[in-house]
């Protein structure tokens, strides 16, 4: 679906740091400051290479209860024509996997990455949510700008850790993550059913400071469960694979999604999108 070439119009490129090892206390504090930190050099060049090999073999095994495979509209009436390695390219979201291959899991389990994630949330985490976001070249769709706590049933005040992890060396032209630094300050945002569950697009369009986080693969994104981001359409010929997991405290009590759309959603708030 098309969308206005201004929401996705970065005012700068983020550098990411070295690696897990350089996240010190000044870095945790840019994270409470701008809701996102980068990393360069996060995960080894045979660890990417085996997820990607295993995210290949998963999305031509049986699927199992449980895990979620969802593809582009384009792949409708061609599946079955596509070799084993194409398929891929036509997936959008792959979600609940991780526990089924060892490549997949060494992320998941990756004990480095859990110390960081713990020091962010102040104690034992727990992680409840796991997909892998392919962005296909040429016309892997966009994912409009949202809040990710907006999407889960948990209370408002939990502290939600997202890591996103690049497969692929990412780029604006190929859908990398946009962030709105500090947003996650401003609270809970309204979504709306348009494009997806999303914040309205002139709430995007009118705000500064709006930047764009290129990685090379390996490279990993760590945010808030409130801090405001989207990826643009990939309009590259480069693949654009991610894995993405999301951390709470463990013990973090659940809600309803009721209670989740009185405070993300649009009713009663007197509101137009």
């Amino acid at each position: 679906m098309p969308y206005d070439s201004g929401l996705y119009a970065p005012e700068a490129l983020i550098e990411p740091i070295g690696s897990f090892a350089d996240i010190t206390d000044s870095i945790r504090e840019q994270y409470r400051e701008l809701g996102f930190i980068s990393v360069a050099s996060a995960f080894s060049a045979d660890l990417v290479d085996a997820a990607r090999t295993a995210l290949v073999d998963l999305v031509n095994s049986e699927i199992p209860e449980g895990t979620q495979l969802q593809f582009e509209s384009e792949a409708k009436n061609i599946l079955d024509t596509l070799s084993p390695e194409d398929k891929q390219d036509y997936v959008r979201k792959f979600m609940w996997f991780s526990h089924l291959n060892q490549a997949t899991l060494n992320f998941m389990e990756n004990s480095e990455l859990i110390s960081v994630v713990e020091s962010l949330l102040g104690g034992e985490c727990e992680m409840f949510q796991d997909m892998a976001l392919f962005k296909p070249p040429a016309f892997g769709r966009e994912k409009p700008w949202h809040q990710d706590h907006a999407y889960f049933n948990v209370p408002l005040g939990t502290k939600v850790v997202g890591v996103w992890i690049a497969l692929d060396a990412t780029f604006p032209e190929n859908g990398c993550m946009h962030f709105l630094p500090g947003g996650h300050k401003d609270g809970p945002l309204p979504h709306w059913n348009r494009r997806d569950w999303q914040i309205c697009d002139a709430d995007v369009l009118g705000k500064t400071g709006q930047v764009a986080a290129p990685l090379p693969a390996g490279g990993c994104l760590i945010f808030d469960g409130l801090t405001p981001h989207g990826t643009p359409k990939n309009t590259s010929n480069a693949r654009r694979r991610a894995l993405q997991y999301h951390y709470v405290l463990k013990g973090t009590p659940r809600t309803t999604s009721e209670d989740r759309i009185a405070i993300f959603g649009d009713e009663g708030k007197n509101v137009s999108c």
